[in-house]
């Protein structure tokens, strides 16, 4: 935990979700340091979300585990439920579960275009459309963050459904920003770039497809889940109350790359 006087967060109830791998993790554990109480969703098994609330409470924070798969209805108002009703109440979500897969357009199949806008764009409408229900109904000033990605403006080769799904996230927090604004409820998000993370490990392992990446970011390396954590939690704290509908990059100026201009 930070010491008092430095929390962000004192307070505030989160839930995160894809929250026990990669970029979802370390948010998770940085919004507990900085005082949140944090639902931590995953997947697949509990051991390591189970591990990573462990961690929490023996810190001094407050961590409970849900189950959640955000493309389940019924799931995501059940978690968001057990989360509102433990910790009391709940005012900030942080949309971080996402999923990719190459494919050329001429080879990919419906069923994948299906799953990644269902878990990247549709998982990110049913959190955010019960995240806002529970704030509005308890009228509770919040934050929603979204985790999209440099590739809500960049094209990215095989990723037709992936550029898709964040495109529409952008779009998508921009609208419900507008939206829910007036009722102390602020919508904004995050814009990876390129970040160490273990969905990118053959890429991190090869040291010319490593270089190559490299090569298109103008602070010259890979960015780190903790940078990430450290503006999310910076953005759904009250020092940044004026900032509302916007994405920040963290991406080491990728999105400046010529190229992509």
């Amino acid at each position: 935990m930070e010491p008092p006087g430095r929390r962000l967060l004192d307070g505030r109830k989160a839930l995160v979700t894809g929250a026990d791998s990669g970029i979802g993790q370390a948010i998770a554990y940085h919004l507990a340091a900085h005082g949140a109480a944090v639902a931590i969703t995953h997947l697949g098994g509990p051991g390591t979300a189970d591990r990573m609330a462990r961690e929490i409470r023996d810190g001094g924070g407050e961590a409970l585990t849900v189950p959640l798969d955000v493309t389940d209805e019924e799931q995501v108002r059940r978690a968001f439920a057990r989360a509102a009703d433990v910790f009391g109440g709940l005012d900030l979500l942080v949309n971080n579960a996402g999923l990719e897969r190459p494919f050329r357009l001429v080879d990919m199949e419906l069923e994948w275009w299906r799953k990644v806008l269902d878990v990247n764009l549709t998982g990110t409408f049913l959190c955010s459309r019960e995240a806002a229900r529970i704030m509005l109904d308890r009228e509770a000033r919040g934050a929603i963050v979204n985790i999209t990605s440099v590739h809500e403006t960049i094209p990215w080769k095989q990723y037709s459904h992936y550029c898709a799904s964040k495109g529409g996230q952008r779009l998508f927090a921009r609208t419900i920003a507008h939206e829910l604004a007036p009722h102390g409820i602020r919508v904004v998000s995050v814009a990876p770039g390129a970040i160490a993370t273990p969905i990118n490990e053959e890429v991190l392992a090869d040291p010319e497809r490593r270089g190559a990446v490299e090569a298109q970011i103008p602070w010259g390396r890979w960015g780190e889940a903790a940078e990430i954590a450290r503006v999310v939690t910076f953005l759904a704290s009250e020092q940044a109350e004026y900032i509302v509908g916007s994405t920040v990059y963290v991406d080491g100026g990728m999105t400046l790359y010529p190229r992509f201009e």
